[in-house]
């Protein structure tokens, strides 16, 4: 299991169900979820932009770990210019707690936003994306 429990700083839910964007970067959504293929287990990260419901970004891999959040931020960094004001939504796993993750989407402007602890409605926007 990914589970580690509380392990750095929860963010406040910014979000609060709203999941209407007017214009693209203003909220993005963001998860980890399990697959297997072939047998293998496998991990899928990608970042939703509220507008439009497109993927900014994504990462796979055999492990949920920092390096694929990581990896899944600098693709999306490339991609955009833009952050201010930027929401972004996760659940209170591990990888979005840790310190990290939380300066580098301070570096940027961006508003760290978490689903309240076991509401997986609160980053439905997501969920539902990966899960309906």
């Amino acid at each position: 299991s990914s589970y580690k429990g509380q392990v750095g700083k929860i963010a406040d839910n910014h979000i609060k169900r709203d999941f209407e964007a007017t214009a693209p970067n203003q909220k993005w959504f963001t998860d980890v979820t399990e697959f297997n293929l072939r047998g293998e287990k496998l991990y899928l990260s990608p970042i939703l932009d509220a507008y439009g419901r497109y993927i900014v970004s994504y990462d796979v891999s055999r492990s949920p770990n920092l390096e694929q959040i990581n990896h899944m931020l600098n693709l999306a960094f490339k991609e955009n210019e833009y952050y201010e004001n930027l929401i972004f939504h996760s659940d209170q796993g591990w990888q979005y707690q840790h310190n990290s993750y939380q300066e580098r989407l301070k570096e940027k402007k961006i508003i760290q936003s978490m689903s309240r602890k076991g509401n997986s409605l609160d980053n439905g926007l997501m969920e539902c994306s990966m899960d309906c």
